[in-house]
């Protein structure tokens, strides 16, 4: 039943939604408004209770340039997944996408799963201006969402889907412990939900490039119409015109027509 495939669907996620934030800069200005320094924020994946860990009990962290972690900085986590049944869709819809330049195959996609994955988004500041100025710089582009377009398929670039992600709380903390000396770290929290569709296999399928229709009367008039023993009426058969066409070239049809037994009423109808 289960075979292997790997479309990276949480692994994009987590690298998209932390390219939303990756480009975030801290001012400090003087007095007349000159910007006196610029930093931009570091963002990093990882838990909260990671950062804090390390702060108290390195306290010199938050304003000593000579190590790798001061402050401000965010991170971020996953901290859940939950089904959305509201957007759920027929599980035998699907929709089919040609094979290169096969003219035999064609690649068939059905419909995905559903989820929302939930992050949390951690700012750490000794500042609360610094906390402040990178709230701001977040808040107005979720109003309550923002909408990403993505590419779900490796080697499908012409595919894409749009990503809402939505900001769903914003809360704070002063983490201060300790004596007065010591260093406080004020925490914003930001947690979003990102919806996103997870997609099965991709399995190929054959084109269609023959069909054929046959029409059948019914018992009452079978003995008296001409047709045949089993009431076929009228046949036609259609193929693409030229045989050789690729799914999405510019091509015709060509319809072949059989009459069977005293079908005359019928010609007007088939030609």
């Amino acid at each position: 039943m289960f075979q292997y495939f790997y479309h990276e669907r949480i692994r994009k996620a987590v690298a998209t939604f932390g390219t939303i934030f990756n480009d975030i800069h801290v001012q400090r200005t003087a007095k007349n408004g000159s910007i006196i320094d610029q930093t931009k924020v570091p963002l990093a994946y990882a838990p909260k209770d990671k950062y804090l860990e390390r702060i108290r009990e390195n306290p010199s962290l938050v304003d000593n340039t000579k190590v790798a972690l001061k402050l401000p900085r965010m991170s971020f986590e996953i901290t859940s997944l939950a089904y959305d049944p509201e957007r759920i869709l027929p599980k035998n819809n699907n929709y089919n996408k040609a094979y290169g330049t096969s003219t035999t195959h064609s690649n068939k996609m059905y419909s995905p799963a559903p989820y929302t994955i939930f992050f949390s988004l951690n700012i750490y500041a000794k500042l609360q201006d610094d906390a402040l100025q990178i709230v701001e710089q977040i808040l107005p582009y979720f109003n309550p969402q923002y909408t990403l377009t993505l590419k779900p398929f490796s080697g499908f670039e012409d595919i894409k889907e749009d990503v809402p992600i939505t900001l769903q709380s914003v809360s704070f903390q002063d983490d201060f412990e300790g004596s007065l000396e010591q260093r406080r770290t004020i925490i914003y929290t930001l947690d979003f939900g990102m919806r996103v569709n997870f997609h099965g296999p991709i399995r190929q399928s054959k084109i269609i490039k023959k069909t054929t229709t046959d029409v059948f009367i019914d018992k009452t008039t079978l003995l008296t119409s001409g047709a045949d023993s089993d009431g076929l009426y009228v046949k036609q058969i259609t193929t693409p015109n030229p045989t050789n066409a690729q799914p999405f070239s510019d091509f015709g049809f060509t319809t072949v027509t059989e009459y069977y037994g005293d079908s005359s009423q019928w010609k007007h109808i088939f030609n």
